[in-house]
């Protein structure tokens, strides 16, 4: 069955990965979720937890394309997309101008501390994530497919930073928390890296076999009370709703918005895929519901002075809301 043939593909991919990354295997799940689901992704952890590595791994591991963009403060939207050269065309001796692709032209891109770029650079970023095109001189440029935004943010060094405005982060999948290792992790982090390293990683998963992953995942059934259960969850972040629970109005300034809903429903179907399953449950949508949510929800003061993090929010929301009606 194809299902069978796509989470063989995944466990390829993670055992690949896993030669090369200690620990940190939620992590890389839920990356491999955001690939099969056509989602871009942002992670959030202190320096030196391989986030980069990573993701220059995965893209090993399928064969894809892979540039990194280290964004900075003077870094252009040019600079990204690319930009028009003025050259000489040989047969007609006349100047002609030349489209010349930045490192956006990639199926998987890093986009290194994406908070450290000005807003113009980040909107140009987010035309490229929502519409898989860049637009230069009002000439629109379509982006390679499979196309997958990995963004990293520290969330310790604040200064001459840009925080991401909210439609930003919206299209984001998920974001992912990487935690420090355990210490025996980091004791065969700290083995395997002060010696020669000979691994060498196999590439398992071709462009044409992501993209058939990508259509199977869409064509995955998910029952009705999935669905709604998946719209109560999004739902009963918003403050102005009726019937939000108490603590939500309490801690929540701002919720979910509908693409949390549809967020909700995709990542369980790409979850289900992985493993093995020929449709999503309810259990898969809770499993990726914190990554999902955790950035769609914005807390308030009383949170803040309380020391409610949204992802204590997302776990009591999931005690409160109903499987079914």
């Amino acid at each position: 069955m194809i299902v069978d043939r796509l989470r063989d593909s995944g466990r390829k991919i993670l055992s690949q990965c896993n030669q090369r990354i200690v620990g940190q295997s939620e992590v890389l799940e839920q990356l491999l979720i955001c690939l099969f689901a056509r989602g871009h992704c942002l992670l959030m952890g202190v320096p030196g937890l391989a986030k980069t590595l990573m993701i220059r791994t995965l893209a090993e591991a399928t064969e894809l394309s892979y540039n990194r963009i280290q964004f900075t403060p003077d870094l252009m939207p040019s600079d990204v997309t690319g930009t028009e050269i003025l050259q000489d065309d040989p047969e007609t001796g006349r100047r002609i101008f030349r489209f010349v692709k930045g490192p956006l032209f990639a199926n998987v891109v890093l986009a290194d501390e994406i908070n450290r770029t000005p807003p113009k650079t980040q909107a140009a970023l987010l035309e490229a994530m929502q519409e898989k095109q860049v637009t230069v001189s009002g000439v629109r440029h379509r982006l390679p497919d499979p196309f997958f935004v990995l963004a990293t943010q520290n969330p310790i060094e604040q200064e001459g930073t840009y925080p991401l405005p909210e439609a930003q982060l919206d299209r984001f999948l998920f974001l992912v928390h990487v935690n420090y290792p355990s210490e025996q992790e980091e004791y065969d982090i700290v083995e395997a890296t002060t010696r020669k390293d000979t691994t060498q990683i196999q590439p398992v998963l071709s462009a044409d076999d992501l993209l058939l992953a990508q259509n199977m995942v869409l064509q995955v059934p998910v029952a009705p009370h999935v669905i709604r259960y998946a719209i109560r969850l999004a739902r009963s972040t918003r403050v102005n709703e009726g019937g939000c629970p108490e603590f939500v109005q309490k801690y929540v300034r701002w919720g979910a918005g509908p693409r949390a809903s549809q967020a909700l429903i995709l990542a369980a179907k790409a979850r289900a895929v992985l493993r093995g399953e020929t449709f999503a449950g309810v259990e898969d949508v809770k499993a990726i519901a914190a990554p999902v949510l955790r950035h769609r929800i914005l807390t308030n003061f009383n949170a803040e002075s309380d020391g409610v993090s949204a992802d204590e929010i997302i776990k009591k929301l999931l005690e409160h809301t109903r499987e079914r009606d």
